[in-house]
This record gives C-alpha cells, sequence and structure tokens, in this order.
C-alpha cells in the first residue's frame, strides 16, 4: 500500500468519520471529503459549528475512510492523522462552490463568505487495515504524507 492507494481508496469512499478533541472528550461526527491528491485531505463545513472551535484549540484529527463490506472481499479500512488546518484560500473556496452548488442553495454567499470553512490535513500518516490482518492489530504500516 502507498500513498496514492489510500488517497483513491478515500475519493471512493468519501463518506467518513472524523475524530477531534473537545477538552478531554473525543468528539467524532461524519463527515464528507471533498478531495484527496498530494496535498492533502479536504473537507468542508460552516465556520459556526463546535468542531472548529476544537480544532482552534487542539488541531490533531484522525479520519476514517470505510470500505462497506461485499462478500467475498473482507472490510477494509483507511485511517488518516495529522494536524487538520483551516484553508482559507478563495481560488479554493470558488472551486468547492462551483463543485459543489448545493452550497449556495444552504446559504453560503460566495468565497467571501465568512461562514464556509475549508479544512485540510495537509501531512500526517495513513494506515490501511484490513479484516484479514485483524490479529495484527496496531502492526499495519504508516505511510507518511
Amino acid at each position: 500500500m502507498n500513498f496514492d492507494y489510500c488517497t483513491t481508496f478515500a475519493r471512493n469512499h468519501p463518506v467518513c468519520y472524523v475524530a477531534t478533541m473537545d477538552g478531554d472528550q473525543p468528539r467524532v461526527r461524519a463527515f464528507l471529503l471533498w478531495f484527496a491528491d498530494t496535498t492533502g485531505f479536504y473537507f468542508h463545513t460552516v465556520a459556526h459549528k463546535n468542531v472548529i472551535d476544537q480544532l482552534s484549540i487542539n488541531p490533531k484529527a484522525e479520519v476514517c475512510f470505510t470500505a462497506p463490506p461485499r462478500p467475498p472481499d473482507p472490510v477494509e479500512m483507511v485511517r488518516v492523522t495529522g494536524r487538520m488546518v483551516r484553508v482559507h484560500d478563495n481560488s479554493l473556496i470558488r472551486k468547492l462552490i462551483a463543485e459543489r452548488p448545493f452550497l449556495l442553495r444552504m446559504g453560503i454567499t460566495g468565497p467571501d463568505d465568512p461562514n464556509i470553512a475549508v479544512l485540510c490535513i495537509p501531512h500526517g500518516e495513513a494506515k490501511c487495515w484490513r479484516m484479514e490482518n485483524f490479529l495484527l492489530g496496531s502492526e499495519s504500516a504508516s505511510i507518511p504524507f
């Protein structure tokens, strides 16, 4: 497995779960991956969500992408760990709005709207796991990016 495999897997299974910390309490919520490439894993949300406050205090996050079981194929997942940062780039936000115009119907007014938040994990590590490796536990190889 390599980083390209991880980004392809994430793009093919974009519904994922993001874990952050709220003080000493873990918080997990579903996210929809926007895209993943050599520059990182990108997401979006609205700026007033608790996740933005949590990441501003502690930017460490872990994301889990999972392929649903399809017998006889084993369950497979990719976990991505790193610092999730907010990206302030109007050209990137314009691209987001062009690719996801439903954001305009939800009240986002454009790339200058302070309510839109683009998040990225630009560096970190990824781990691939398959059910057939169940007994290996944490021995899965890390893929730095």
